[in-house]
């Protein structure tokens, strides 16, 4: 993996622990992500312009990437509404390099995977049943959706890769992220009323919105240097960066058991990195 790619998915890592932990952090939820979304359309908007370049082909990519990132959202969303981001978190970005990488292998005829990456979703499996807890202490529709977020990641990511080879990552990005801007504000404001859209806008929505765009504007930049399974597992590095801050700042306390299965999810990623 270039250096310069690396860097790239290091920091798309902690930029992406920040917005979510500002996120998590809501009173409601979705009022904030309809802020933090619309924020950051704005804020990118001129930069996007200034180094624009979206050939035709790059369309069928932003539909389905769009859609994707819609579904992925409102399923953060309602996670963060109802389980702890402690247990949310891991689990959704630890399962998408897993899921990455048996896509990768399904459709490009890859082949199965080498034995690090075996090796490595070993150890994913077994940091999530740590983070989850021996005792089952949350239920199965965490679990469920906490996965199912994990799906949509691995699976925008996949279209992600081959979507910035049809124009400037900005631009892309731009056109993607605002398309779901569009339509997850108008169905929180429908769903929410306008009092609840007034009442999340706080400088850390907005300050999420600029960091959910920026932490993707840096993965889609590594994206173009190195493979989705690789950058995909450096940017999982996130999972330990949100779990010492979140008994940083005392949002939760500190769980052994729950520190060594986010431990056991970015090695495991890294693990299907190295194959």
């Amino acid at each position: 993996m270039p250096t310069s790619a690396l860097l790239l998915a290091l920091a798309a890592a902690f930029v992406h622990a920040g917005w979510n932990l500002l996120l998590s952090g809501s009173e409601d939820t979705h009022s904030a992500t309809a802020v933090a979304l619309v924020t950051g359309a704005i804020v990118f908007a001129p930069v996007a312009a200034i180094t624009w370049r979206l050939e035709p082909s790059a369309w069928p990519y932003i539909a389905a990437s769009s859609s994707l990132e819609l579904l992925y959202l409102v399923l953060l969303a309602t996670a963060y509404a109802v389980a702890a981001m402690g247990f949310v978190y891991p689990i959704a970005r630890g399962s998408a390099p897993v899921l990455v990488l048996v896509a990768g292998s399904l459709f490009a005829a890859a082949g199965k995977p080498s034995a690090a990456a075996t090796c490595g979703v070993i150890l994913v499996a077994f940091g999530i049943v740590l983070v989850r807890g021996l005792r089952a202490e949350h239920n199965r529709r965490d679990l469920v959706m906490a996965l199912s977020i994990g799906a949509c990641i691995a699976a925008y990511t996949l279209v992600d890769k081959h979507g910035v080879e049809h124009g400037n990552p900005l631009a892309y990005l731009q056109v993607v992220f605002s398309m779901a801007a569009i339509a997850y504000f108008a169905g929180a404001w429908r769903a929410r009323g306008p009092q609840a859209i007034r009442a999340a806008v706080s400088p850390s929505s907005m300050l999420a919105g600029v960091g959910f765009f920026g932490s993707y504007a840096l993965t889609l930049a590594a994206l173009r240097l190195a493979s989705a399974a690789t950058v995909a597992a450096v940017r999982e590095s996130s999972v330990v960066i949100a779990a010492v801050a979140l008994v940083a700042t005392g949002r939760e306390e500190p769980d052994g058991g729950r520190f060594a299965g986010a431990a056991l999810v970015v090695a495991g990623v890294a693990f299907i990195s190295l194959g």
